[in-house]
């Protein structure tokens, strides 16, 4: 089966990129004999050479000029060389599947303006770039090649039934698999002592880690607060943003000077699960947050929002907590519960268990039975 992919700017360590990463590896040698070939702007070195891509860049000078060209570009290309199914990554009409890594534009843009000011507001809503998006996610589900949405979570499938009116028998849900080997508690032997020495971390204090780029979005600032509230918590900040030195500002701010360490963006984030003790992201929208699951895979309780899919995954008081994504004071709570030494133990036990039932083979299979539904439809 010939599948085409579509994913305009591939970042191998984004997060829609690592779903697609593991789709493809998890279909190689099914029964199927699924052939994939990634559509995209431009291929960077570090990108896995085995998936097999074509470059589509056609000349642009806006930004929406560059999404509507690449889109017709891509189209040309399709109808050139026909693929047996067409998924994508982007908001593209025409094609068969759309994997909503990304979920539901209108509903990031109702979640963000609980943290918007009344002038940028309307600056949003009046921003060209985030009318074509709308516009377009519109346009790909009333396609009339539309034929499914994979769902990374149960909340971005009914993110899309809000939003859009569909057929709700078009939207699949299905969840990523998991590497339980990669992400392990058996990390903590290795990297738990020398990562907290590098930060002047001492052993036995509760260290709350924080991995996401993009702040506003990932809710950084929440967190700062929220552990400003906790007495003796430390807080380690994996990931990158163009307003660092805003959030570095406010720790200080905040007095969390010397409780706070900014690791910046890493390319291993399993040295930073092995030395937390809890995980913590209180993001704004989150269709999934593969992190979440990383995270309890290494053995760590997850202080989650209402609007992370991940959120579905966790028992509350049992491998983590649910709360708002703007409550500071029930995040520091969550914190100083998720690391008190009587419930530490049973609670890494428990998130460990919920990861370990996320395997690859369960995705994949998923896949499979989806592909050949769709084909046999045809």
């Amino acid at each position: 089966m010939k599948l085409a992919l579509i994913r305009a700017k591939y970042n191998p360590y984004g997060g829609a990129e690592r779903f697609l990463n593991d789709a493809v590896a998890a279909l190689t040698g099914s029964d199927l004999a699924v052939q994939p070939t990634l559509f995209t702007r431009e291929w960077p070195p570090q990108a896995s050479a085995t998936l097999s891509h074509r470059i589509v860049n056609p000349c642009y000078i806006t930004s929406i000029g560059r999404d509507r060209g690449f889109a017709d570009a891509v189209r040309q290309a399709l109808a050139a060389a026909p693929f047996d199914l067409v998924q994508s990554y982007e908001r593209f009409a025409g094609c068969d599947i759309y994997h909503a890594v990304d979920g539901v534009h209108a509903e990031w843009l109702r979640q963000r303006g609980r943290i918007t000011g009344r002038v940028r507001k309307f600056g949003i809503a009046i921003n060209p770039r985030h009318r074509f998006v709308l516009a377009s996610e519109r346009a790909m589900y009333l396609s009339p090649q539309f034929k499914a949405a994979i769902c990374i979570s149960e909340m971005v499938k009914n993110d899309i039934l809000r939003h859009v009116d569909i057929d709700p028998v078009k939207l699949h849900v299905i969840y990523s698999g998991m590497d339980t080997e990669k992400f392990s508690p058996a990390l903590r032997d290795t990297f738990r002592v020398p990562t907290r020495q590098k930060y002047s971390i001492p052993l036995d204090a509760p260290v709350a880690v924080f991995v996401g780029s993009g702040f506003e979005r990932k809710g950084l600032a929440t967190f700062l607060h929220a552990l400003s509230l906790c007495e003796d918590a430390y807080g380690v900040v994996v990931g990158k943003d163009k307003h660092s030195a805003r959030y570095t500002a406010l720790a200080q701010k905040l007095g969390l000077q010397h409780r706070v360490h900014f690791a910046g963006g890493v390319a291993d984030t399993r040295p930073y699960y092995a030395m937390a003790d809890v995980f913590v992201l209180p993001t704004i929208y989150e269709p999934f947050g593969l992190v979440f699951l990383e995270a309890m895979a290494c053995g760590l309780p997850v202080v989650a929002s209402t609007t992370a899919g991940a959120a579905e995954l966790i028992v509350e008081g049992v491998n983590g907590y649910v709360t708002d994504a703007l409550d500071v004071t029930a995040i520091s709570r969550a914190i100083e519960q998720s690391v008190s030494s009587t419930t530490r133990a049973a609670m890494s036990i428990a998130a460990r268990a919920t990861a370990l039932t996320f395997s690859p083979q369960t995705m994949a299979d998923q896949y499979i039975a989806l592909y050949r539904k769709l084909l046999a439809g045809r």
